[in-house]
């Protein structure tokens, strides 16, 4: 069963991010201030839901919140900074968005930049524990799902609509067929080889 807080009597927002291993597209990451209330049957780590159950969630989660935030890392700032780093400012910049400022962060995964000065703690597996990093895993998924989906309108070759940038024999396939878009992150293995200086920009 997931846990309501880490850290009672306090207002804490849950992090999380989505997209990190994928071969094309932003970050997206999502911080959840949650109603003392607020259940769920449903809520588990979006990695464990069907699509259909995460759409399902999501009108839930929003108005079931005191506060929403999301923030996004292009794949340009992504090749700049890291992919790792990336996922931080993603996160931070979710945070910025909340209209309720957190007095405890909770982070899912081992490692996090503080923002501010707010307290957090960093909670490996955190999107299967507790409710606030599951709602935003959720938050996070599905609005990089859209993303991906409308890339797929300009780009149908790369299948990101089923594959969402995630790097399948599929894709791989297709960049190595029609070259990388301006949305794959270029600092990444796309072909899964030790080589691909030959690889450029088509699109």
């Amino acid at each position: 069963m997931l846990q309501a807080y880490f850290l009672q009597n306090s207002i804490e927002a849950g992090c999380d991010e989505a997209g990190r291993g994928c071969l094309a597209g932003p970050v997206v990451a999502a911080a959840v201030i949650l109603k003392d209330d607020f259940h769920h049957d449903l809520l588990n780590d979006s990695k464990q839901l069907s699509e259909t159950q995460r759409k399902l969630l999501e009108p839930f989660i929003i108005s079931n919140s005191i506060s929403i935030g999301l923030g996004i890392v292009t794949e340009r700032e992504i090749e700049e900074i890291n992919i790792l780093n990336a996922s931080f400012l993603a996160m931070h910049r979710a945070i910025r968005q909340l209209s309720v400022r957190p007095e405890h962060l909770i982070v899912d995964g081992n490692r996090f930049n503080k923002y501010q000065d707010i307290p957090h703690a960093c909670i490996v597996k955190g999107d299967a524990k507790f409710r606030s990093i599951a709602a935003a895993s959720v938050l996070a998924k599905n609005n990089r799902d859209r993303i991906m989906d409308d890339l797929d309108i300009k780009f149908p070759m790369y299948g990101w609509r089923k594959n969402k940038g995630y790097p399948t024999k599929q894709h791989r396939k297709a960049i190595a067929e029609f070259g990388a878009s301006n949305h794959h992150r270029m600092t990444f293995n796309l072909l899964g080889i030790s080589n691909q200086l030959d690889l450029f920009h088509k699109q």
